[in-house]
């Protein structure tokens, strides 16, 4: 059976991948106490690989806001040392990371980015993100690491963080007291592409199961950009919620400079036989429950 090291088991996308990889490999999913990956070098990573030699290494780790050195240190240092310790210590696994569409930076209306676009980020996050990407594409083309990036769009599903702009809805419309008074959020004109973290964990099941994989970055998106309005819109609705909603807190600065995202799926449909399986009103009902939960 195929072994697949996973890290970030425990996260979000990372719980979901480990469930969708459960039916398919022996996986080795150690957390923060057993292998701190900011702060660990690459000797103490490589022995973990060659203790477990892994078929497959797969990094759901990565932050999302914080100090720009803070960044840098979970997504780009940790690639680096990612890189370095599978070239030396397993060079016939195959390591898959998870990316994010704010790599593209602005994207014109109505374009669906696709992985030949150039990426011009307008974040410190993006900016991380793409640096990490690179990193995996230089080792891939020196034939040092067999890895790839999965430019992960914006997703939803059970167990969605408060840190995404649908989290911080159903937190407050959960919150709301007394439960008919208005909840107050930032803007919700944008457009974004919303892809269930379940269809995530299937594109990573796909890329970690793949015999060859032709290119080195893949958009993991629905392929259709929504106005964010319409899918609060959805999440009031399956609450019951009456209360309303009012835009006039500002925008999140990681994304308020791009107000369309779509992101163009035929690359990971033709290589990886991956296309998303949930519509929007699933996901957003699934993100409900499981905020609840």
């Amino acid at each position: 059976m195929t072994t697949v090291l996973v890290f970030g088991g425990s996260g979000f996308i990372g719980g979901h991948v480990r469930a969708a990889l459960h039916p398919h490999a022996a996986l080795v999913c150690p957390g923060r106490r057993d292998l701190d990956l900011v702060a660990c070098g690459v000797d103490e990573l490589g022995a973990l690989l060659r203790a477990c030699r892994p078929d497959a290494v797969v990094a759901c780790t990565g932050r999302m806001d914080g100090r720009v050195d803070e960044l840098v240190a979970a997504n780009v240092s940790v690639t680096a040392k990612l890189v370095e310790a599978v070239a030396a210590d397993a060079p016939g696994a195959r390591l898959v990371r998870i990316g994010s569409a704010g790599e593209y930076g602005p994207v014109p209306h109505g374009h669906a980015a696709a992985e030949s676009d150039e990426a011009r980020p307008v974040s410190e996050y993006g900016l991380t993100h793409l640096t990490a990407t690179r990193l995996v594409e230089l080792a891939a083309a020196a034939r040092r690491v067999d890895g790839v990036t999965l430019r992960v769009f914006n997703p939803i599903g059970p167990g969605l963080s408060a840190d995404t702009v649908l989290g911080r809805v159903a937190t407050l419309l959960r919150r709301a007291t007394p439960p008919g008074n208005p909840v107050t959020v930032g803007p919700l004109s944008a457009h974004r592409d919303f892809v269930d973290v379940r269809d995530v964990a299937a594109a990573v099941v796909a890329a970690v199961r793949a015999r060859r994989l032709p290119e080195r970055v893949y958009n993991v998106a629905s392929g259709r950009a929504v106005p964010v309005r319409e899918a609060v819109r959805l999440m009031v609705e399956v609450a019951g919620f009456t209360g309303g909603v009012r835009e006039n807190q500002p925008a999140p600065g990681r994304s308020a400079a791009v107000d369309w995202m779509c992101g163009d799926i035929s690359r990971a449909a033709r290589d990886l036989g991956w296309t998303p399986s949930y519509d929007l009103a699933e996901s957003v009902k699934a993100s409900w429950a499981g905020a609840g939960a």
